[in-house]
């Protein structure tokens, strides 16, 4: 099933094929080759796969063709509030990335799709659950269990359910909600679903399990965990000197367009207001309401702001091509939290570099990581 290379190889209707050639996407990635010729029959599947692989396209390709083939009859009765196709993400800067591919996989398509999740205007959703049929629901759990509850949104007419990054939403103690949610669907007997997840433990495939029907399991290691245009550095100084030694990598020239990282919602605060003497700087955290996220989001895309400052959490739905440098302010307690944020630079071809500050509070998170990239790494004095 490995001969597929471009997407013409694959039985794709006219008006998906159009949107991926507009989209400038001809050759699959390798998880594309691989999934979906499983996914287009109709097959539940389990991938293990990074962001930045293509995974999200995957599972919208196989969602939009499904829906495609099967149209609702002239004689079926419709309702509001009824999606045909839900794909849940752990957190709201996923969902947003989600929902912009799905309006760009489906415009030469009728298929209507809505993003709902928490820090958005509670009214605005509402009104727009109920000026069309739904088609595909891209949402975060709990302002979707809200809905359901308040009898905005019914999850009866599921034909093809999504959950991606799996891991991470049990990270963030989200998967009471979603067994709470599979209440409200058909049976996975009845339903097509898909699974994503950077990293699996018994856990994850326990519910996957549980989850899908007869799933196909495939897994896609990166070439590397860590991209080669990536020049990664670790600098070991005192927690003290941190901050100025941040300010020199802002102030070279090469320092185009900077995302820095740390673990907390109060150091990113900080980081932010001391930054803000000198820099145009915007911050992403779960603290600042999704409006607000937005306008840091494109001021930091179209080079307003030169310096973005953010937790994991907002990190992970990041996807701004010409990254320069990502700063580890504090190096991250999960290791594959640190492939995620330095894959936000050297992207799209570009080279990028990576600088990590390892201080005496960091230093017992080096031992994962090394561990994860299975590499002994150099720690370099900051000069």
């Amino acid at each position: 099933m490995d001969d597929f290379i471009k997407f013409n190889d694959l039985d794709l209707t006219d008006s998906v094929l159009k949107s991926v050639e507009d989209l400038g996407f001809t050759e699959l990635t390798p998880i594309q080759a691989k999934i979906l010729p499983y996914t287009l029959a109709g097959q539940d599947a389990i991938g293990q796969a990074q962001t930045g692989t293509g995974k999200t396209a995957t599972f919208l390709i196989t969602i939009i063709e499904a829906l495609l083939k099967r149209p609702f009859q002239k004689d079926e009765l419709r309702y509001l509030g009824e999606p045909r196709a839900l794909i849940l993400a752990p957190t709201r800067e996923l969902a947003n990335q989600i929902y912009e591919d799905a309006i760009a996989l489906t415009k030469f398509t009728e298929l209507n799709s809505i993003c709902i999740m928490g820090g958005v205007d509670y009214e605005q959703q509402i009104k727009a659950l109920d000026l069309q049929f739904i088609d595909i629901l891209i949402a975060t759990p709990g302002r979707l269990i809200d809905l359901i509850y308040k009898s905005h949104v019914f999850l009866d007419r599921i034909e093809a359910f999504v959950l991606d990054e799996a891991d991470r939403m049990m990270d963030m103690g989200f998967i009471p909600d979603i067994k709470r949610l599979m209440r409200y669907m058909p049976s996975n007997t009845d339903r097509q679903s898909l699974l994503f997840s950077a990293t699996f433990n018994q856990d994850v495939m326990n519910l996957a399990y549980q989850w899908l029907s007869n799933p196909v399991f495939l897994e896609i290691e990166p070439e590397h965990k860590t991209s080669d245009l990536v020049d990664q550095h670790f600098y070991l100084l005192t927690e003290a000197d941190k901050f100025e030694a941040l300010c020199r990598i802002l102030a070279s020239e090469q320092a185009d367009k900077v995302i820095v990282f740390a673990n907390r919602k109060d150091q990113v605060k900080r980081l932010f207001n001391r930054l803000g003497a000198q820099h145009n700087v915007v911050m992403l955290s779960g603290d600042i309401d999704q409006g607000k996220r937005e306008r840091y989001l494109d001021k930091f895309k179209n080079g307003n702001a030169k310096v973005l400052v953010a937790t994991d959490v907002a990190g992970r739905g990041i996807h701004v091509d010409d990254v320069s440098h990502v700063v580890n302010y504090t190096l991250p307690d999960q290791p594959d939290d640190y492939v995620h944020r330095i894959g936000r630079t050297g992207r799209a071809g570009q080279q990028g570099v990576s600088i990590s500050f390892v201080s005496e509070d960091d230093a017992f998170n080096l031992p994962a990581i090394e561990a994860h990239l299975n590499t002994k790494l150099k720690l370099e004095q900051f000069n």
